[in-house]
């Protein structure tokens, strides 16, 4: 059983992750939850930490940030959209449990005090900004370290935020490279 409580959005969602894991999971019910829910989560966090996995679209990232905002110590996990894709539907609840399990194994707390390991040049330098096929190379990295896609500017804040070494970056970027040739 896993120690942490999982977050995410829905009903559906809870059902997905429970069939994934074992393990404890509470719904915000969208972006329209109270106050109580966060001193819920609050409460979680201290004594259990909370994971929250939010479906990858504006929404999902908007109850994200907000709810990191208000409650310290929380992980975060991560699906790629591809993965979380069903017919044009995008969610949590659309993922293999495979997929929630390693999204779940990936979680990375945020980091308290950011370290500006990465730069914009870095993001250059590595074809992760400007480029013509920077997207797709920022969401191929966001899915192997388990930080999700992001634009440019988001992308930089996740890779300081949440730990990522130079080691680590280096190894996926060697990954893609390899997997493009």
């Amino acid at each position: 059983m896993i120690k942490e409580v999982i977050v995410v959005e829905g009903k559906d969602d809870i059902t997905a992750v429970k069939a994934a894991l074992e393990c404890e999971v509470i719904a915000t019910n969208g972006f329209g939850y109270n106050k109580e829910l966060v001193e819920t989560l609050k409460a979680l966090a201290e004594r259990r930490g909370i994971i929250i996995l939010t479906d990858p679209d504006y929404m999902g990232e908007k109850i994200r940030r907000d709810l990191a905002s208000k409650i310290k110590n929380c992980k975060h996990a991560f699906l790629p959209q591809g993965k979380a894709l069903k017919k044009g539907d995008i969610g949590v609840e659309n993922a293999t449990k495979e997929d929630i399990i390693e999204a779940i194994t990936k979680a990375r707390p945020e980091i308290i005090e950011v370290q500006k390991q990465f730069t914009k040049e870095d993001l250059i330098d590595f074809g992760l900004s400007g480029g013509p096929d920077s997207s797709q190379k920022r969401e191929k990295l966001g899915e192997i370290l388990g930080i999700g896609y992001a634009n440019a500017k988001q992308f930089l804040n996740r890779l300081n935020n949440f730990g990522i070494t130079r080691e680590e970056f280096l190894k996926a970027m060697e990954r893609i490279d390899n997997d493009g040739k």
